[in-house]
């Protein structure tokens, strides 16, 4: 009689499974398990309230050297977190948002540097957020967690650097949201950052995506089932809200040529059916788009990082003048934007640029003519990445009292 261990088959056909998937991923870091960070020491928020015992979710790939000195920080944008490269231990079909850029021999080497991603403060993905339970109370904080910004992230990730004794940044790079905290660690630990890569981001939101994002809430707190943001307690989650929000959202990620190259007026059935149902392909990948990220996104959470967005203006504190705002710098930086993003389109990254050169800091832009719109910079383009590994190519490991000078004030256009 032929006796098995039922328990020990399933794992190993797990183990074969991952290797096989592993071999298809080129330079992959391969599984990656996430770690948690305590932290008791109260931080201080820019809206005066103080958050204490919190913790972040972190993941590393590469190996941080004996200096200390080759650490990249990978910031993140909206719906993504800590799990930046690689395939997630605990699910196999979780590959890390952002790992074709990320990994052996890829723009951003880990055969070279140590890659950090972190999970921020008030995300639904680990961290301590309005899903986690309020120490005053024994009940998830919901409503009451307070709202945090860009500064507020970029102050968080700096005890981690130090928990890891990392005194000073290779770079610290980030697309979108991401690419905000970057240039808020250039200006808020200028000593810590050899080099600031900003993508397809911006210094401040215009009045067309600070209306975006408040119909976006709105649709939120429209729902029923959201009831203050203490939905938790009802058991219930607000669904409509969350597919509406996203739904908005993600026609700002694509651009118009995008949405007609992959949808046009393509319908799902040969006729109108003369009611209002889904009968347009686009629309259907709206509602799939929709119903996806109502199932994993936290709603709370949503209306914190979109409010982040609408308050990060670093030159707000002096006097809407950029230059000044971003003097402390001393990093060099690099930027990108594609011609087709809308949402961050590549004038605001101009203004960055011409911020920098005011202040005779090194610069590289590239702008690419890419067809994708603002997700363009999560996608693989050969000009876009063949950029992005010229310039890490160039950035030193070795530790800098002052970041040398890279690249003489190389604008290109």
């Amino acid at each position: 009689m032929l006796c098995f261990d039922r328990t020990r088959v399933a794992s190993d056909a797990r183990r074969v499974f991952l290797f096989l998937f592993l071999m298809t991923v080129t330079a992959s870091v391969g599984v990656v398990t996430p770690q948690v960070m305590h932290f008791d020491e109260p931080l201080a928020l820019a809206s005066g309230a103080r958050l204490g015992h919190y913790h972040l979710v972190v993941e590393t790939y590469g190996t941080l050297n004996a200096q200390r000195s080759n650490a990249v920080l990978i910031c993140h944008a909206l719906n993504a977190g800590h799990h930046v490269a690689g395939v997630a231990a605990d699910n196999p079909k979780n590959i890390g948002w952002w790992d074709n850029m990320v990994g052996p021999g890829k723009p951003v080497d880990t055969n070279r540097f140590f890659v950090i991603g972190i999970n921020n403060l008030g995300s639904c993905f680990g961290s301590t957020g309005p899903m986690s339970t309020n120490p005053a109370t024994g009940k998830p904080y919901g409503a009451a967690f307070p709202v945090v910004t860009v500064e507020d992230w970029v102050d968080a990730q700096a005890r981690v650097a130090d928990r890891f004794g990392i005194e000073q940044f290779a770079a610290v790079m980030g697309g979108s949201l991401g690419g905000m905290q970057a240039l808020s660690w250039a200006i808020r630990y200028p000593q810590r950052v050899r080099h600031c890569v900003a993508i397809a981001t911006t210094p401040k939101l215009s009045a067309q995506n600070i209306a975006f994002n408040n119909v976006a809430r709105t649709a939120i707190q429209s729902d029923p089932d959201f009831h203050g943001g203490d939905f938790y307690a009802h058991g219930v989650v607000p669904k409509s809200g969350l597919r509406v929000a996203r739904m908005i959202g993600h026609i700002t990620y694509l651009s118009g040529d995008d949405m007609s190259e992959k949808f046009g007026r393509s319908m799902k059935a040969a006729e109108y059916a003369f009611g209002y149902g889904v009968e347009f392909e686009v629309e259907s990948y709206l509602r799939y788009q929709g119903d996806k990220f109502s199932e994993y996104f936290d709603a709370n959470t949503y209306l914190l990082i979109t409010r982040a967005l609408d308050y990060f203006d670093p030159a707000k504190a002096t006097g809407g003048d950029l230059a000044r705002a971003l003097a402390p710098a001393r990093c060099g930086f690099f930027l990108a934007s594609f011609a087709t993003d809308w949402r961050f389109p590549p004038p605001r990254s101009r203004e960055i640029v011409e911020a920098l050169i005011a202040n005779d800091r090194d610069v590289t832009y590239a702008e690419i003519d890419a067809p994708h719109g603002h997700d363009a910079f999560l996608l693989d383009d050969a000009r876009y990445h063949g950029a992005m590994r010229a310039y890490f190519e160039k950035i030193s490991i070795v530790p800098s009292a002052v970041p040398t000078r890279m690249i003489e004030g190389q604008v290109r256009s």
